[in-house]
């Protein structure tokens, strides 16, 4: 056998539709998507259907949209280059029912803040969407600007988040 690394996979029913999640042989989530994403993951024949293996995430997801949790505590591992890394990290950093901008990451990256279209690309790259609350970035004017998983999915999470009123 190569040293080649499974994939393992589920789907988890939300509010925002069915979650693809990945994970690799250790547990770790690689990846979150939902359907019609950009850039998101979709189901490969290879990937091992491994639901058990994902139970924490269910949880703390179903926790999280039923209003109850407001920080995921799960192992992920999604690769990027360094900036991406840099700029996921100071995503990671908004707490729930907070926003901050595209402008706002740049300072604590060490970016220059015309370096927001990287940062938007960085974003929109990000593979973790919901855990990884790239959903709390919007515009300088307050704008809900682009989000991967879909705007009104965007407008979905902010407004469980309490950021925006139903």
């Amino acid at each position: 056998m190569s040293s080649h690394t499974v994939t393992h996979c589920t789907t988890v029913d939300s509010p925002v539709g069915p979650l693809l999640l990945t994970a690799d042989d250790s547990g770790a989530l690689t990846s979150l998507s939902v359907p019609g994403q950009k850039g998101g993951r979709e189901r490969r024949p290879e990937w091992r259907h491994t639901p058990a293996l994902f139970r924490a995430a269910e949880e703390q997801l179903a926790a999280y949209f039923a209003g109850e949790l407001d920080r995921f505590t799960l192992e992920f591992r999604a690769a990027g280059t360094e900036f991406r890394e840099r700029v996921w990290a100071a995503v990671d950093s908004v707490p729930y029912g907070e926003t901050t901008t595209y402008g706002a990451i740049a300072a604590p990256i060490g970016a220059p803040r015309a370096a927001v279209r990287a940062i938007g690309g960085a974003i929109g790259a990000n593979p973790l969407l919901i855990v990884r609350p790239c959903h709390r970035v919007i515009g300088a004017d307050g704008s809900l600007t682009g989000y991967a998983g879909g705007l009104d999915r965007k407008q979905r999470l902010l407004t469980l988040e309490g950021v925006l009123t139903p």
